[in-house]
């Protein structure tokens, strides 16, 4: 994000040393000599930053600290003060100075001081877009729970809600469970602070170490800078860790060791860094049996889950088929620029009968997929995908009812034969991951 700061410093060739060098670091600089001078301008003109030296003429640096935070609440300061003036810089902290530097100070320093500020400032702003996008301003967001079944889910997460509680939260692959992890992030306790998210099974262990928890300069082959890991970046906030099932041992004891200590180690650091967090794991396996044949720790486990939400699949609520349908219809029929009303009686019937092995994100490429070929103002079943109409065909023969997981493993089976046995793209029609796609055809071959 772009950010402006302005500068107030009464030394004239360290005024223009940061203003140069902050300008090559692209950020928008403004700057005065004395804090009158300053006070005048900043009272006119939001900045995101204002860097103040203490001792000035006019109006010393904590005056107008006062003045700034007093105008512009969300506005951040950094006081220069001399070196020797600690109490200074202590007493500019209690008055809601955000950082402080002392004299004679590295610019590289400061430089980082800044960058930490705009990345922070760049989650608030992605945060404030994704509470407007939810409807957080209400009381809960917008949320489709018509079945009973999801209302318990939003139950839980409003009972939770005044709680810093980690959490698990499992079911199949595409039945919401990121969103629901948004959820409960921004109705609770820490909804000011950043959200972040990561899918521990895109990434191999080494991989997934360094983005959990930096690495330090050297630490490896390619490490050329010191990087921050979301364990450093989600401070204060939530850590959302999606299949954590997938995660390999070593690195669960090491999560196990920062949510017991609340400190990390950077990867080939010896500095400890604290670690302010609110842990929400999910997973589409059953961490239960992983925990009894010890594929996953115990000890963890425990940490995890002091409270743990099931969201059942699609098959299992339809009454949210077609109100998830309908939502999804005007979602993108907006974005393809279309005016489409609904569906058609027997387009209903097969999306209400069908089962659904990749859940909600099955369902919503469906009715994309719909609208985008859609010509006229209702979806029409030769819209949607040939082998769900075969499909709904084969599952309402009362001569041969079939049950759920045989239903799930048959379409799986015919979008494989579809692609001409391509998983990959197979497991992108279904919504599911190539895991999910596996296990499903593995437990077809042992029940045959």
């Amino acid at each position: 994000m772009s950010m402006k700061i302005f500068i107030a410093e009464d030394e004239e060739i360290t005024l223009k040393h940061l203003m140069y060098a902050l300008k090559n670091e692209g950020y928008s600089v403004a700057g005065a000599r004395d804090g009158i001078d300053a006070w005048r301008k900043i009272e006119k003109e939001h900045f995101d930053l204002v860097i103040t030296d203490i001792k000035m003429p006019g109006m010393d640096g904590l005056s107008l600290l006062e003045k700034v935070k007093d105008k512009w609440a969300d506005t951040d300061v950094i006081v220069i003060t001399g070196f020797g003036s600690i109490d200074s810089a202590v007493e500019a902290m209690k008055k809601g100075a955000y950082d402080y530097i002392t004299k004679p100070f590295n610019l590289d320093e400061l430089i980082l001081k800044v960058a930490k500020i705009r990345e922070k400032k760049s989650l608030e702003k992605e945060n404030t877009a994704l509470k407007a996008s939810l409807g957080i301003e209400r009381d809960l967001p917008t949320f489709i729970a018509k079945s009973r079944k999801m209302k318990e889910v939003i139950n839980v997460i409003k009972n939770i809600a005044a709680s810093d509680c980690n959490v698990i939260i499992t079911g199949e692959s595409g039945v919401g469970k990121g969103l629901v992890a948004k959820l409960i992030h921004y109705t609770g306790t820490r909804a000011e602070r950043p959200f972040l998210a990561v899918n521990c099974a895109i990434f191999t262990e080494e991989l997934l170490a360094s983005e959990l928890f930096g690495h330090e300069r050297g630490a490896f082959t390619g490490a050329v800078t010191a990087k921050k890991g979301l364990l450093e970046i989600a401070d204060t906030g939530t850590l959302f860790l999606d299949e954590i099932a997938e995660m390999s041992p070593v690195l669960q004891a090491k999560l196990l060791k920062v949510i017991e200590d609340r400190e990390f180690f950077r990867v080939g650091g010896t500095r400890p860094f604290k670690a302010d967090l609110r842990f929400i794991a999910a997973t589409n396996q059953d961490i239960k049996e992983l925990v009894n044949r010890g594929d996953f720790r115990k000890d963890l486990y425990y940490r995890l889950n002091v409270m743990d939400i099931y969201i059942p699949p699609l098959r299992e609520r339809r009454e949210d088929i077609m109100p998830l349908s309908r939502y999804f219809l005007e979602k993108h029929s907006k974005k393809a620029n279309k005016v489409i009303r609904g569906f058609t009686k027997q387009t209903e019937d097969i999306l209400k009968s069908y089962s659904y092995p990749g859940n909600v994100r099955e369902l919503e490429n469906i009715i994309e997929r719909a609208v985008i070929l859609e010509q006229t103002p209702l979806i029409r079943p030769e819209n949607l995908p040939v082998t769900m109409q075969v499909f709904q065909i084969e599952t309402i023969d009362p001569g041969r009812l079939k049950t759920m997981d045989e239903l799930s493993r048959d379409y799986a089976l015919k979008i494989l034969d579809h692609v001409g046995g391509n998983r990959t793209q197979a497991a992108r029609i279904l919504g599911i991951s190539r895991t999910s796609l596996w296990r499903i055809l593995r437990e077809s071959n042992e029940k045959e």
